[in-house]
């Protein structure tokens, strides 16, 4: 069940029941028609839901909105209903604020869900493609693809949630400009490499970064001089694809433990190989929407967008002074543009593969794409204004102790996806990302690692972990046994969880949120109500598998032995132990941990 949804239907029917009631008092005209538009406030102190009905009404009754928000307000019965109160604000709004019953029956609604909680059907049967990230593979992927492949992602996963049949896509240009500029800057590097750097001029916008260099290297390693004096095609063939077989395994090894997966990773190459840049083109010249100058072959852009903004009200006058221009599709040496390959590409999304809705999530600095993309579709019949969505995102500035930071400290070099990976926890990356993509962002580095309140991340790992290991009574089991008003199965940086007396072989099972995480075994002792460590049990913490699990044996443990687990960023599950004694513990069984050592806790105080 929508609970949003509920709360708003049932103040659109307490409203309207109010009305009637007001009706038959003869305090409000009857006849109205208006449906009640409730929404949800963004200042809080107006409440949790806001109605507008009486602005809307109080024009066809002649009356004052507030005189009529009074009125409904007080015929309005809440007895039975999701609020607690309804009061009038402003010009006329209506504010309601919600009770227990809303939060009782929503938590029910999870609960009775389980994992399907916040699906629905509202899209079934609808074939939707994301492409996202999509970056050049001629070198690191930088900080706009990681904010891109989150968004992208995160919005697949929520159209999968919404019933659709999502299918993710990642374009590889691995053809045309970008690509022969790519086997150029290798060449260079190969030649210098063989004849000294001095020898060869690189070329000025050729690929500066060392990646380019690297990739040279290992080709000489491989390759020797033996394409030294062979013919320039072959040579950058050779190059060119040697740099993308390095490059894409490692792009797709980044966003898999980023935490992306595609469906397909689409070559841009078998579209001109299979010959449906070609076949594009013909059909928009069959059209009528191309026409030849200068040798070169070119698209009516400016005619397509023309009548598109005519359609929407746009008067000639208008049109004209925003300079629209054509396109070309094949240059007057008989290469197709990149345009015409990205027409090619949409056109088989919609035409050959038949999805009913196409998103890309794109650079802010390609909007001025949008619409020759969304008009090219629409010459060639696809609809392209209503089945093309562009999401564009805005650009992505790292920032550390308030000072900006583009060089990786580790390498030196610019800072890529590989990078950021290696300082920030993949969860923290995808938190800060997804956030406000239509706006410029600074992404904070070292608020990104804390584990205090300044840090968002945080704040929902802690919530998901504290909620974890609670079961409808709120125990937590051990083994067979169950332990009553004790423990959680949670611990951040500043608490060790006591576990009850053991004895015997423990082991725990441990999921790190993230690949920075780390755990630690304390022997405890409890006497006089307070706890105190022992040291350190020294012992082996195996490496986390690909899911980032692990199985923890502790030594054996003496009768009634027990053990603190201090942990960073880690979820406790399965604790299971030869023997288990259940006596319930005072309720505090918490040690606090001050700059990393474990202090007295008095368990009484809790």
């Amino acid at each position: 069940m929508n609970m949003i949804r509920s709360a708003k239907n049932q103040i659109a029917e307490l409203t309207a029941a109010a009305y009637r009631a007001a009706v038959q008092e003869g305090l409000l005209p009857e006849g109205v028609q208006t449906i009640p538009a409730v929404e949800i406030p963004k200042d809080t102190a107006n409440g949790d839901y806001t109605t507008t009905f009486c602005l809307a009404a109080a024009k066809a009754m002649k009356m004052n909105p507030r005189q009529v928000a009074q009125t409904l307000i007080d015929h309005t019965t809440l007895t039975g209903s999701y609020f607690t109160s309804v009061e009038s604000a402003g010009p006329g709004f209506m504010n309601f604020r919600l009770g227990g019953k809303w939060f009782a029956d929503t938590v029910s609604g999870i609960e009775t869900a389980g994992e399907k909680y916040g699906e629905n059907d509202t899209l079934a049967g609808r074939k939707y493609m994301v492409e996202f990230v999509s970056a050049n593979p001629t070198g690191p992927m930088h900080m706009g693809n990681a904010r891109g492949g989150v968004l992208g992602d995160t919005l697949a996963s929520v159209l999968q949630k919404s019933g659709a049949d999502v299918w993710r896509e990642f374009y590889v240009n691995d053809a045309g400009n970008q690509i022969e500029k790519f086997a150029k800057s290798l060449e260079a590097r190969y030649f210098q490499i063989i004849k000294g750097e001095d020898a060869v001029e690189f070329p000025e916008d050729g690929y500066h970064g060392d990646d380019i260099r690297e990739l040279a290297q290992a080709f000489y390693e491989n390759e020797g001089d033996k394409y030294l004096d062979c013919d320039e095609k072959t040579r950058h063939d050779a190059l060119a694809q040697f740099g993308l077989s390095v490059n894409i395994p490692k792009m797709k090894a980044d966003l898999a433990r980023y935490g992306i997966q595609y469906d397909q990773w689409f070559f841009e190459s078998s579209l001109h190989d299979s010959g449906y840049v070609a076949d594009t083109v013909q059909a928009l010249t069959d059209r009528g929407y191309t026409y030849e100058k200068d040798g070169a072959l070119w698209l009516k852009t400016s005619d397509i967008l023309a009548a598109q903004l005519r359609q929407e009200g746009k008067s000639d006058e208008a049109i004209e002074k925003l300079g629209l221009k054509d396109d070309v599709l094949r240059r007057a040496n008989g290469f197709y543009t990149y345009f015409a390959a990205d027409i090619a590409y949409h056109r088989n999304k919609f035409a050959v593969r038949g999805f009913d809705k196409v998103i890309n999530i794109w650079g802010a600095d390609h909007h001025g794409h949008v619409a020759r993309l969304k008009g090219a579709m629409d010459a060639l019949g696809l609809d392209g204004q209503h089945r093309l969505d562009i999401v564009l995102m805005q650009l992505v500035k790292l920032v550390r102790d308030g000072e900006t930071v583009r060089m990786s400290k580790r390498t030196g070099k610019a800072i890529s996806l590989t990078d950021l990976l290696d300082e920030i926890p993949v969860d923290a990356c995808r938190w800060f990302f997804n956030a406000k993509p239509e706006t410029q962002m600074e992404f904070d580095l070292g608020l990104a690692v804390r584990e205090d309140s300044e840090n968002p991340v945080y704040y929902v790992q802690y919530a998901y972990q504290a909620t974890g290991g609670v079961d409808d009574s709120g125990c937590l089991h051990i083994g067979s046994q169950t332990v009553t008003d004790s423990l959680t199965q949670t611990q951040t940086l500043n608490d060790i969880l006591v576990l009850p007396p053991v004895g015997g072989t423990v082991t725990v099972d441990v999921k790190a949120l993230n690949y920075g995480s780390d755990i630690k075994f304390y022997y405890v002792n409890f006497e006089d109500g307070k706890f105190t460590t022992d040291g350190l049990i020294d012992m082996p913490v195996p490496e986390l598998s690909e899911d980032r699990f692990c199985t923890i044996t502790v030594p054996e443990m003496a009768e009634g032995t027990y053990i603190g687990i201090r942990g960073n960023s880690v979820l406790i599950d399965n604790v299971t132990a030869t023997t288990a004694e259940v006596t319930p513990l005072p309720r505090m069984k918490v040690l606090k941990v001050s700059d990393g050592n474990p202090e007295y806790v008095d368990a009484a105080s809790d």
